[in-house]
């Protein structure tokens, strides 16, 4: 598919990176959480550095270094007062529609066929559920936002490009809870006025495309998807579409262009995608742990949503652990834990050398040290200390790597993954890649230079790609100011 290749600007950038009808059976994975435990398996990771293109990532964080084909069982805990995400999971999964009706699936949907969209979209608001992938923008608001666009035709999308390294969580939900997804999406089409919904799922993912597809194959022949939903007379088709390996495809306007089989670059703003988006109607993007909540949301109720959690951060969240840790695997916690809880206790701390810090979040993130570990799991305190939640994946790294190691390889990263869209970030990235390798090697970088190149970074990128970048490299200046030494 001509969408799905990386637009970079650079040619050899893009023919390296795209995954356009490459095979990904055997391949090892350049991600984070691979490069946290390189050490645990060294051939395997000068094997990811040696594939073209490479791997990036393929959700199996927790039995790094990875490779595609050798998976390994996951451990699945919820240390919140009620499973919203893991409840199926916790019990074997669901990945037949029966099983998932058996399991008190398909409740929320009954409730909203009979709903009116607008007592939908107020429950969604009243439960304080924020986005899941990583901004953390109000879903009730962006519901309501594309409820009142001006428009015959909206559509809802589902972002399932988890591509932030070190994050799992989406991965289980596809694969053994596929009619949750399905039935958060129909609910959210009946909220905001779509007929039509679009399921963008990576490539590295392929035991959930299998999964998926089938899935909405049963969902079509039980009536839950077509031209009248459940005999209701209300039309919702759902289409699956799967990307080929870029990373900012998980930003929501790349995303979209990408379903257009247009150059997956980032889309200027305004306008808003609520208002001007998927094929220029207004379009609802959700990411998949988000559509995940609503039907839990919608059978228990908002107020017993809101309970758990925090008054800036509501509810539960899904983290995955590296295999640093001792107890690697997917956990879903309330908002509020503080980050020491979650390494000491759920991951039991690290099974081999000392903690250096924790990254939360994914690549965009900073790295947290150990002493700010008292820090709790929720928006506000995470910004504070120039981290964020993201997308909940937390990779343990030991006193094994270097601080400047992780710089160089998150803008490594950051060099491969650049749509090119942007100057600050194309040019950049890798400029600032060969800078932090410099210091890896043992020499010394203009310090000027690097903190202008991360300033044009933050206040000039199109897209919080390479904003991300550079929030990213001020967490570290704030936090391990002697990197640089």
């Amino acid at each position: 598919m001509k969408d799905s290749v990386r637009g970079l600007s650079n040619p050899a950038a893009e023919s390296a990176y795209h995954l356009r009808q490459v095979s990904l059976h055997g391949r090892a994975c350049a991600g984070l959480a691979c490069f946290a435990a390189r050490n645990d398996a060294p051939q395997r990771w000068l094997q990811a550095h040696g594939n073209t293109p490479p791997l990036v990532c393929l959700g199996q964080c927790y039995s790094a270094p990875a490779a595609s084909g050798d998976d390994q069982p996951l451990h699945i805990e919820c240390r919140a007062r009620q499973p919203v995400l893991l409840s199926h999971l916790l019990r074997g999964g669901a990945r037949s529609l029966q099983r998932y009706t058996e399991l008190g699936g398909g409740q929320a949907l009954q409730i909203a066929l009979t709903s009116v969209p607008a007592a939908l979209i107020a429950q969604i608001e009243a439960s304080g559920l924020r986005g899941r992938g990583g901004a953390g923008f109000p879903t009730g608001r962006k519901w309501r936002a594309v409820a009142a666009a001006d428009s015959a035709h909206r559509y809802v999308v589902a972002n399932a490009d988890e591509g932030d390294a070190g994050s799992f969580s989406d991965r289980f939900l596809l694969e053994d809870d596929p009619f949750r997804l399905i039935e958060g999406m129909i609910i959210a089409g009946l909220a905001v006025g779509a007929s039509q919904g679009y399921l963008y799922l990576r490539k590295e993912y392929p035991d959930a495309r299998a999964i998926v597809s089938r899935a909405l194959a049963e969902a079509r022949s039980a009536g839950w998807l077509g031209p009248s939903v459940l005999g209701s007379g209300r039309r919702f088709e759902l289409s699956l579409v799967e990307g080929q390996g870029s990373y900012v495809c998980g930003e929501e306007t790349a995303l979209l262009n990408s379903i257009e089989q247009r150059r997956p670059e980032v889309r200027p703003r305004p306008p808003q995608i609520t208002e001007f988006g998927l094929y220029g109607r207004p379009t609802l993007v959700n990411n998949v742990e988000t559509l995940c909540a609503v039907p839990w949301i919608i059978t228990h109720g908002p107020a017993a949503y809101a309970a758990m959690g925090d008054a800036d951060s509501r509810g539960t969240k899904l983290l995955s652990l590296n295999s640093l840790f001792r107890h690697p695997g997917l956990y879903e916690i309330e908002f509020g834990m503080p980050l020491r809880t979650v390494v000491d206790t759920l991951g039991g701390g690290l099974r081999r050398g000392n903690l250096l810090g924790v990254m939360v979040g994914g690549p965009l993130a900073g790295l947290v040290p150990p002493d700010l570990l008292d820090t709790p799991f929720e928006h506000t305190a995470l910004e504070s200390i120039g981290c964020s939640v993201g997308h909940g994946g937390i990779i343990a790294f030991s006193d094994d790597t270097r601080v400047a190691e992780i710089v160089a390889e998150v803008f490594r990263f950051g060099a491969g993954e650049s749509c090119g869209k942007c100057t600050p970030c194309h040019l950049g990235s890798p400029e600032l890649a060969r800078l932090a390798r410099e210091v890896v090697e043992g020499g010394q970088i203009n310090r000027q230079r690097w903190q202008a190149l991360i300033a044009a970074l933050q206040y000039t990128s199109l897209c919080g790609f390479g904003r991300g970048l550079a929030e990213f490299a001020l967490a570290i200046e704030r936090h391990y100011p002697h990197w640089l030494d």
